[in-house]
């Protein structure tokens, strides 16, 4: 099951506390507290999610990412299927991006969706 599915996207961001998706801006959309933390288009099978400055800046040099549209400013990317990064590199990235976001929610939300403090 690829990442680049909806079975395997669905899967994994199923498998992160306080998470909701929703069919969004012709995307499978992942929210935590109704912020979106990643997606998955559903023409080309892209996945975007947020990233650190750090990250962003490596992240867009390798082959298969890019700044995504729209939310770079913001340090997304996106991830087309034939990156260079490995699938258990783009889980991890999607986790992080599950925490970065999750921590900007407040210490009430994130008790009530079950998120670790």
């Amino acid at each position: 099951m690829s990442l680049f599915d909806r079975d395997g996207f669905e899967a994994l961001v199923r498998s992160l506390p306080g998470t909701s998706l929703v069919d969004q801006w012709d995307a499978r959309v992942a929210k935590v507290g109704d912020k979106v933390f990643t997606l998955l288009t559903d023409a080309e099978r892209r996945i975007c999610f947020k990233v650190s400055e750090e990250s962003f800046e490596i992240l867009t040099a390798l082959g298969g990412v890019a700044q995504a549209p729209y939310f770079a400013k913001r340090k997304w990317v996106t991830v087309d299927p034939e990156t260079e990064l490995a699938a258990a590199e783009i889980a991890e990235y999607i986790r992080r991006s599950h925490r970065l976001v999750a921590g900007g929610l407040t210490r009430k939300l994130r008790a009530e969706l079950g998120i670790p403090a």
